[in-house]
C-alpha cells in the first residue's frame, strides 16, 4: 500500500476512536455526576475528555498526507451538497473544532456546565454524521468489497469498541490520582463492568459480521470473489492476527476486567487489563483497516 492509503488507515481509525470516546465519556460523566457530584465527576473524566481533540487533531494531520495540502480541504466545501467525501472532510473539521472549544471552555470554566456539556453532545452528533459520511464515501458500485452494509456497521462498531476501551483505560489512569476521593473507586468498578460487558457484546457483533460479509461477497461476482481470495491467501495470516487480537482484547481481557471489578481487591489489576485490552483492540482495528484497503478490487476504470 502507498502513503495515501496508510494516511487513510490512521485517519479513519483515530477519528473513530475520538468519536467513540467522546460518546462514552459523556455517558460516564452523566452517571458520575449523579453518584459523585458534578465537581468530582469533572475531575475524574476531564483528562480523558481533553484527549479527544488531541486524537482528532492527529487524525486530521494524518489525513493531509492523503489530501495533499490544506487547500484541498477548503476545496471540498463547495461539493458539500453532492459529495460524501466533502461531507466527511467538513464533518471532520467541525467535530475537531467543537471538541477543542469544549475542552477550552471546560478548562477555563467558560459558560455554564450545561452549555459546555451541550457543546460536547453537539460534537457527538457531528461525529455520528462523520461516521455516516466516512462509510458512504466508500460505498461505491465500482468497489464491491466496500459497497456492502458491512462497511457502516464495521465503522460504527469499531468506533464504539475503541471508544469503550479507550475510555476505560483513560478513566483507570485518572482514578489512580483520585484514589482518596470517596466514591470514585466504586464508580470506576461500575463503569468498568459496563465497559467490559459492552466490549464483549461488540466483539460478538464483529465476529458475526465477518462470515456474513464473506457469504454476501461470494454472490457479488468475480471482483468480490477476488477480495475473498485475497483475504484467504495473501492476507490470511493478517486476518487471523486481527481476529486473535480483538478476541483477546475485547473478549478474554474484558472478561477478566469484569471479574476483577466485581470483587474486592481487584483494583490492582485494573491498569494492566484496561491498558492492554485497549492496545490490542487498537492494533486489531488498524489491521482491520489495512485489510479493508488491501483486499478491495475495483471494477472498471
Amino acid at each position: 500500500m502507498n502513503t495515501r492509503e496508510w494516511a487513510l488507515i490512521i485517519f479513519t481509525t483515530l477519528a473513530q476512536l475520538a468519536v467513540g470516546m467522546l460518546f462514552v465519556l459523556l455517558i460516564v460523566r452523566s452517571y458520575a455526576s449523579r453518584v459523585l457530584g458534578a465537581d468530582k465527576a469533572a475531575a475524574w473524566t476531564n483528562t480523558p475528555l481533553y484527549s479527544v481533540p488531541v486524537i482528532m487533531i492527529a487524525a486530521l494531520i494524518a489525513s493531509l498526507f492523503h489530501l495533499g495540502k490544506v487547500m484541498n480541504v477548503i476545496g471540498a466545501v463547495p461539493n458539500l451538497a453532492t459529495s460524501w467525501m466533502s461531507r466527511e472532510v467538513v464533518c471532520s473539521v467541525t467535530f475537531t473544532v467543537l471538541t477543542v472549544l469544549f475542552a477550552f471552555f471546560e478548562w477555563r470554566k467558560i459558560g455554564s456546565a450545561a452549555l459546555r456539556i451541550g457543546l460536547a453532545w453537539l460534537a457527538v452528533v457531528v461525529g455520528a454524521v462523520l461516521l455516516v459520511s466516512m462509510s458512504a464515501t466508500y460505498m461505491l458500485p465500482a468497489q464491491p468489497a466496500w459497497n456492502t452494509p458491512a462497511t457502516p456497521i464495521n465503522f460504527f462498531v469499531a468506533s464504539l469498541l475503541l471508544g469503550i476501551l479507550g475510555s476505560a483505560a483513560g478513566l483507570v489512569a485518572t482514578a489512580k490520582s483520585q484514589a482518596e476521593e470517596a466514591g470514585v473507586q466504586d464508580a470506576l468498578k461500575v463503569v468498568l463492568k459496563s465497559c467490559a460487558l459492552a466490549a464483549v457484546l461488540l466483539l460478538g457483533i464483529e465476529l458475526l459480521i465477518l462470515p456474513m460479509y464473506i457469504a454476501y461477497l461470494s454472490t457479488q461476482g468475480l471482483a468480490a470473489i477476488r477480495s475473498i481470495y485475497l483475504m484467504a491467501t495473501e492476507y490470511g495470516a493478517l486476518l487471523f492476527l486481527r481476529l486473535l487480537l480483538v478476541f483477546i482484547g475485547a473478549g478474554v481481557l474484558a472478561f477478566y476486567l469484569y471479574q476483577k471489578a466485581s470483587v474486592a481487591g481487584g483494583e490492582k489489576s485494573f491498569g494492566t487489563l484496561a491498558y492492554t485490552a485497549f492496545a490490542l483492540v487498537f492494533i486489531s482495528e488498524l489491521l482491520g483497516r489495512v485489510l479493508f484497503y488491501a483486499t478491495h478490487y475495483r471494477i472498471g476504470v
